[in-house]
């Protein structure tokens, strides 16, 4: 079955479209007005870093992430999580770590100074979380145990719960005014109109966003996402079927090397597959060899 998906818009809940937005050297203003936001400080100057992660360490299975930053109060890993399940945290973690090692291993004269921090910009968490909650590594009684490594988690769906009350009830205006800039990345582009006849940095955004959404080369490479994800849910559906499903949450290897082989013949690239079942690319290239 072919699927359509002319008349879709790609907001910011999907992590290309953040990144051909925020990531390009004309928008930093825009980024950096995002990050002051979130954070609730002052950030004089941004750096955008390579998109692309130290390939020597085969613990980290996928090798680019949403955007890295360096600015004048530390370097900021930023991620776009468009579902929470299981695998998100320990996954961004991960990453976070893997940011910090390197950081730590690149200063001979390591010191404190310099701020480790990971936004996560997450839909799907439960209304027990905060708008943002901040984490550290510390003891029961709150000393930390590192001063320079802290992940933010922003609550999105909270955010967008904002902006349906004040459209549906006219409240809350005092929260649109502060966090438009956050509440703007997950709104539907009917919704989005609204905020951006009020905002001048929203309707900057939206203008980038309806840019990429012409621009057939973005369509394209979305659309492809789209279908990748189509036949992924399938072959998820036929391994609960087969009782594949039940192996790869409990991490069994067996049952992830089915599914990367069912993925593989599908044409789809070594590095989505090891997005999608954990293992390394050598891993999946061994099985590629096997077929």
């Amino acid at each position: 079955m072919n699927y359509s998906y002319e008349n879709k818009y790609y907001t910011c809940k999907y992590d290309r479209a953040f990144k051909e937005i925020f990531l390009k050297e004309k928008n930093k203003d825009l980024l950096k007005k995002l990050l002051e936001v979130i954070l609730k400080i002052k950030i004089d100057n941004i750096k955008l870093r390579p998109n692309e992660r130290n390939q020597e360490n085969l613990k980290v299975k996928r090798k680019n992430y949403d955007a890295l930053l360096e600015t004048n109060i530390g370097k900021i890993e930023i991620e776009l999580n468009s579902i929470i399940n299981e695998y998100v945290r320990p996954r961004n973690m991960s990453y976070i770590c893997d940011l910090y090692s390197h950081h730590t291993l690149i200063n001979d004269n390591y010191n404190e100074d310099i701020m480790i921090i990971q936004v996560n910009l997450s839909y799907g968490l439960s209304k027990k979380y905060d708008l943002i909650s901040e984490y550290n590594i510390q003891s029961d009684k709150r000393e930390k145990y590192v001063k320079n490594f802290k992940i933010i988690e922003v609550n999105m769906d909270k955010y967008l719960g904002i902006w349906y009350d004040y459209v549906k009830e006219g409240t809350n205006k005092r929260l649109i005014d502060e966090n438009n800039l956050i509440i703007m990345l997950g709104l539907e582009k009917e919704s989005l109109e609204m905020l951006s006849i009020n905002y001048r940095e929203v309707k900057a955004y939206m203008e980038e966003l309806n840019k990429i959404n012409e621009d057939p080369e973005f369509r394209e490479y979305m659309t492809y996402e789209e279908d990748q994800k189509r036949i992924m849910n399938s072959l998820k559906r036929e391994a609960l079927e087969q009782g594949l499903e039940q192996g790869l949450e409990q991490g069994q290897l067996k049952a992830r090397k089915e599914i990367a082989l069912s993925l593989l013949e599908t044409n789809m690239s070594i590095g989505e597959i090891s997005k999608i079942t954990g293992l390394s690319s050598e891993e999946i290239n061994n099985i590629k060899k096997e077929i």
